[in-house]
């Protein structure tokens, strides 16, 4: 073999070498360039599985925000099915997200449980939008309710102040017939007799005292037998005599002299003695009268020594 071959045999060798080498190169660059692209790829797959168990926790967060705002209005509730099943649901959601933040799963897996995850979600806002329709449609029937409330108390206040109206209507109505069938009197008089009978000027020799009226004519009175009840009221304010009694506003008084006469509705003069009994005194004698359970007069008299 001569130098020329030795050379060619060798440089071709070396070639062959060379080229060998640079295969070896670039399968060795594209096998690291692979694997930094499947890192890249599955750095972005975690990436998107972190912002969308993110996203979903989020979601979840407001779904509980929503559904804790009407919470206290589930008394309005028939039963407590609806709120039954969201928190079973929930459950189910918290117990993904706590599996997720394990992060000890593939992405593989966890998207599974992210998958899991949104059908959780999906079910909790059919939930809470069922929840939150629920609600509203109570309040409004319980508004309605409030409504017919309002009007039937303000019909029930207008019902008793017409009652109340009527009440003292027929009051007054009662108390006007009650007083058109008072007696009537006139001609009221108070006069002291002496031993014989006579009058006598000086009170303090009056042996009887006596009261004299007319009862005037009234057709709305029932007519018949009547109590005619005088009280005397010495200027002390003393009752004189007080042997008998009549009623008077559910209450005895006592009163000095009676008298019972017949009453048809005509005029009726009647006079009522009392014998005395005490030592008199000078100045202003009270005079009432009684029947019926009125008190038809009273008048004050000056009486002289």
């Amino acid at each position: 073999m001569n130098k020329t071959q030795k050379i060619i045999i060798f440089g071709g060798a070396g070639a062959v070498l060379c080229l060998i080498a640079l295969v070896i190169i670039l399968i060795i660059n594209n096998a690291s360039r692979t694997d930094q692209v499947n890192e890249a790829r599955a750095e972005m797959e975690s990436l998107r599985l972190a912002n969308d168990r993110l996203m979903l926790t989020n979601e979840f967060n407001q779904l509980n925000a929503d559904f804790s705002q009407y919470e206290d209005q589930q008394i309005y509730l028939k039963n407590d099915s609806l709120v039954q099943q969201y928190n079973e649901a929930r459950l189910k959601v918290e117990g993904l997200l706590a599996e997720l933040d394990e992060q000890k799963k593939n992405n593989a897996a966890n998207r599974k449980r992210i998958k899991e995850l949104e059908g959780e979600i999906a079910t909790l806002k059919g939930i809470v939008k069922h929840y939150l329709e629920e609600i509203r449609r109570l309040g409004e029937e319980n508004e309605g309710l409030r409504q017919e409330l309002a009007q039937s108390n303000e019909r029930n206040e207008k019902l008793s102040t017409q009652y109340t109206q009527a009440t003292t209507q027929n009051k007054e109505l009662s108390q006007t017939v009650k007083l058109a069938k008072k007696l009537n009197i006139t001609g009221l008089s108070f006069q002291a007799y002496n031993k014989k009978g006579k009058t006598e000027k000086n009170i303090t020799k009056a042996k009887q005292l006596g009261v004299s009226f007319i009862v005037s004519p009234n057709n709305t009175a029932s007519a018949g037998m009547k109590d005619f009840y005088i009280r005397i009221l010495s200027p002390e304010g003393a009752l004189l005599g007080g042997d008998i009694s009549f009623e008077l506003d559910g209450s005895n008084v006592a009163a000095t002299a009676k008298r019972q006469m017949e009453y048809a509705n005509e005029e009726l003069s009647v006079s009522v003695y009392w014998d005395v009994n005490t030592t008199l005194t000078p100045g202003d004698y009270t005079v009432e009268v009684f029947a019926d359970g009125y008190r038809l007069a009273s008048r004050h008299f000056t009486m002289k020594k």
